[in-house]
């Protein structure tokens, strides 16, 4: 009788193929074999590690939107009653009620509880700058900078992925030595600065931009054409900005990343095989460069969060970040804590999707 085949004598039957190809086929016959729910078990318990370590970051991250604007100097009755504040009173009654009002003189760890529960329900509070419910702020701001936030990431992967590869394939040229310097230029910059010279030359001097807002107010428009027009009008330059700081990081990733894999064997097995140089660069070299990118986006997406506040401040461009730079301004803790979570709510995510994406790409994670 023959010998009963074990799993590896099965497995090594199977004709090997390159690391770089993509090959479902492959997982499909290696999750039929004996023993595949095993090896797929430590995936699944990545997945809950990973969901449970993002959930442990949340709390911790809304504990310090708690406290972190009780950090400032000073407090908001103080800031709503100041003398150089339009609604000056010097009045002590008037202070007093306005801290229980906003329940400010209860202990700070009953402000936590009652921040905590008010979480659960959904209860951000009341404004107390503006006066109005700051979960009504909140929704009128969010999706400016949604759409401030997407549109310049999406440019600025495009625009860094696209010359990093470019330019390492061409390592060391004219054009190479060109964009390294154009890019490590702007990156010297702050984005405020950069912002503030873009707003003078093509807002005031040429007058090719509005200078402020996210779109025309008061103004007769011709239809939905025009609205989307005249939005993406008071977009661009605030847009394109925030986009080339965020480009910068990911041309010297990708660039970095891509050089790397020159010279590696598949290239050159490529090349013997005569495949065309373009293919070579795209299909096989960039992506597999692709990999570390993938893994740091999410960390540039909080850079760009945060300094999509700066943007938006320069450019008075009414998303949340303008309302967070007015809220410290104020001491508005319900608006600083909504902004902050938020915000940090962005960034989690962004965090969460890149390693999910790094895992989809990299097999080695998965196993």
């Amino acid at each position: 009788m023959a010998p009963e085949k074990t799993t590896e004598d099965l497995t090594s039957s199977f004709p090997r193929r390159e690391v770089s190809e993509p090959d479902v086929a492959a997982e499909t016959v290696a999750a039929a074999l004996p023993g595949a729910e095993a090896r797929l078990a430590p995936s699944r318990r990545r997945g809950r590690q990973l969901v449970v370590s993002y959930v442990l970051t949340v709390f911790v991250l809304v504990t310090a939107n708690f406290a972190l604007p009780r950090a400032l100097p000073g407090d908001p009755v103080d800031a709503l009653l100041s003398g150089e504040s339009p609604n000056y009173v010097h009045s002590e009654v008037i202070r007093t009620q306005l801290n229980e009002y906003y329940g400010l003189d209860l202990p700070v760890w009953e402000q936590y509880r009652k921040y905590l529960g008010d979480l659960a329900t959904g209860e951000l509070g009341t404004s107390i700058r503006y006066n109005v419910p700051v979960g009504q702020l909140v929704a009128e701001r969010l999706p400016w900078t949604l759409l401030l936030l997407s549109t310049s990431i999406t440019l600025a992967i495009a625009i860094g992925w696209v010359t990093g590869v470019s330019s390492a394939w061409r390592r060391g040229r004219l054009a190479d030595r060109g964009l390294l310097t154009l890019f490590l230029g702007l990156h010297s910059f702050p984005i405020f600065f950069v912002g503030s010279l873009a707003l003078f030359a093509f807002g005031v001097k040429l007058g090719w931009v509005p200078l402020a807002g996210t779109r025309t107010y008061f103004a007769t428009t011709g239809g939905a054409f025009e609205a989307v027009r005249d939005i993406a009008h008071h977009l661009v330059l605030p847009g394109f900005v925030l986009a080339l700081q965020f480009a910068t990081s990911q041309y010297l990733n990708m660039r970095a990343s891509m050089v790397g894999e020159l010279g590696s064997d598949y290239l050159r097995a490529g090349r013997a095989k005569g495949l065309r140089e373009g293919r070579i660069k795209y299909r096989y070299a960039a992506r597999n460069a692709l990999l570390p990118v993938v893994a740091v986006t999410g960390a540039h997406v909080g850079v760009a969060v945060t300094q999509s506040i700066l943007v938006e401040t320069v450019f008075a461009y009414q998303g949340l970040g303008r309302l967070t730079f007015d809220a410290v301004a104020f001491r508005d803790y319900p608006t600083l804590q909504a902004c902050f979570l938020v915000l940090t709510l962005v960034v989690v995510t962004a965090n969460f999707a890149a390693d999910a994406v790094n895992a989809r790409l990299d097999p080695r994670i998965r196993a």
